[in-house]
Formats: structure tokens, C-alpha cells, sequence
């Protein structure tokens, strides 16, 4: 099975290739990933525990030096997906990084609104599997702390927030339509949990990838439309007031039968000892 791309790429891989399955993050030495498919405008104002990971040595300065998303879960922890911290992502390693920041509070990249805080330490899964994207999170540690209003709960397992049919919302700063059209803007799309035997049909284990359901679980619509896309990788999940999972990879974007699939929070909090 060839090894399932995460959703990171820039707008021009992602039209050369549009059938592969994108881990969700976008290359902007390139430029960030894309947005979320099917959404609307929302204010970061109403959802302050989402931020945007930037670079812009490697990323440039257009967008913020945006390449992937992230959600606060403790005044100074915030959650990605851990192939955003890959070399394949930032286009050199991790430990050449320079100036990793999380961006707080800034509904429009191409304004200095927010405050821009550098990230002391990162903590990639050490179950992290990037041939299936299991056990796809990592933590950022900041260099100083944010207010409690900015800290999401994370659903714990057992929660009723990851219920087949339950209401979500996936939120991104990346590709709104799946072809290279970025926002600046923080969007937002509403989406529901998909039964675990829905997303195993879509990823048997194919070229398509293979879905983990004790590490992952599955959101959109069975008709497509609606989903995350390149520059959302590590991005939230959110349902019922509560963090349940990070962008992970997919199928294309907002695609019919090929939902996206998510870090499930519950699978990996344990692995990596992660408290609300």
C-alpha cells in the first residue's frame, strides 16, 4: 500500500495529484495547507483555543507563515498532528526549526491581530505511525501560558461526543475548495461522526489508506461536500463543547464515500499522557 500522504501539501501537489490521500498540512515553501471544504467564515474570537502553527522562515510571510493547525488543551499545551512535525512538512528536521509559534487569537493571517507565541518543546507520539497515520499527535509545549478560557476539554473515552451521527465542527485556516484556494481567514464547517464501519468500507487498506478505528475515527457527510483540506492538518474536532479529534488525512477533500479521517482523542491522550 503506498504510504498515505498526509494533508500538507501546497495547492500544486495537491492538483497533480488530486486522488492521493492527504495527510492535511500544507508545504508553503511553498505555502499552508488548504481550508476547510464546505464552511463558512467563523470568529476566532468564539473558539479561542484554536490556533495556527507558523514558520515563516520555512513558510514565508503572506499567511502568517501558517503551515498547519492546532487546539489548546492546557494553558501552555496545544495539540497538532504529529506529521506536521515531520521532515516531509517542514521541509527540513524538526531540531532545524528556528522559529516554531503558535499563533493566538488572529482571525486573518495577513494581520498582526493575535499575539504570536514561540513553542520551548515538542513531543511527538512515540506511537506515531506514519506509513498508517496512527497515532497521529504531538504535543506543544509554550514558552508562556494563555488564559483558562482558551483551554478546549478533551473528550474522554467513552464520551458521547464520538457517537455515530453526533453534530461536529472541524475548524482550519486551509484550502476552501480543494484547489488551491486559500483563506486567510479562520473557517469552520459542520460535519457529523460517521460509524466506525462507514470509514473501514472507505479505507479497507487500499492504496486509499487503512482506517484504525482505536486511533482514529471518521467525519463529513456520505454525499461529500463538506470536510477538512490542505493547511488543516492538526486542527480541531470538536463536538458537544469538546475536543474528540485532530485532522489527520483522507481521501481528496469533501469527496462522496471518502471522509475524512481524524486523530481520535480518546486513543491517544492515554499514549501520551495528556490530562484535561
Amino acid at each position: 500500500m503506498p504510504r498515505p500522504f498526509a494533508r500538507t501539501f501546497t495547492a500544486a501537489l495537491a492538483l497533480v495529484a488530486p486522488a492521493v490521500v492527504l495527510p492535511l498540512a500544507s508545504q508553503a515553501p511553498a505555502a499552508a495547507d488548504s481550508i476547510v471544504i464546505g464552511g463558512s467564515q467563523v470568529r476566532v474570537a468564539d473558539s479561542p483555543w484554536v490556533v495556527a502553527l507558523s514558520s515563516r522562515d520555512r513558510f514565508g510571510g503572506t499567511r502568517s507563515g501558517q503551515f498547519c493547525g492546532g487546539v489548546v488543551v492546557g494553558r501552555s499545551t496545544v495539540l497538532t498532528a504529529a506529521h506536521c512535525m515531520g521532515e516531509e512538512v517542514l521541509g527540513v528536521r524538526l531540531s532545524e526549526m528556528s522559529d516554531l509559534k503558535v499563533i493566538v487569537g488572529r482571525d486573518d493571517l495577513g494581520t498582526s491581530q493575535g499575539r504570536e507565541i514561540a513553542v520551548r518543546r515538542v513531543e511527538v507520539n512515540p506511537e506515531y505511525d506514519s506509513f498508517s497515520n496512527s497515532g497521529d499527535v504531538a504535543v506543544l509545549s509554550l514558552a508562556s501560558p494563555l488564559p483558562q478560557s482558551h483551554v478546549l476539554p478533551m473528550a474522554g473515552a467513552g464520551d458521547q461526543a464520538y457517537d455515530s451521527g453526533t453534530q461536529a465542527a472541524v475548524y482550519g485556516w486551509g484550502d476552501t475548495t480543494g484547489s488551491g484556494d486559500y483563506a486567510r481567514t479562520l473557517h469552520a464547517a459542520q460535519v457529523r461522526v460517521l460509524p466506525d464501519a462507514t470509514c473501514e468500507k472507505a479505507y479497507p487498506g487500499d492504496s486509499d489508506g487503512t482506517y484504525a478505528a482505536a486511533s482514529m475515527l471518521c467525519a463529513g457527510e456520505l454525499q461529500g461536500g463538506r470536510d477538512a483540506c490542505q493547511g488543516d492538518s492538526g486542527g480541531p474536532l470538536v463536538a458537544r463543547g469538546r475536543l474528540i479529534g485532530l485532522v489527520s488525512w483522507g481521501s481528496g477533500c469533501g469527496r462522496a464515500g471518502s471522509p475524512g479521517v481524524y486523530t481520535r482523542i480518546s486513543g491517544v491522550a492515554r499514549d501520551m499522557h495528556l490530562r484535561d
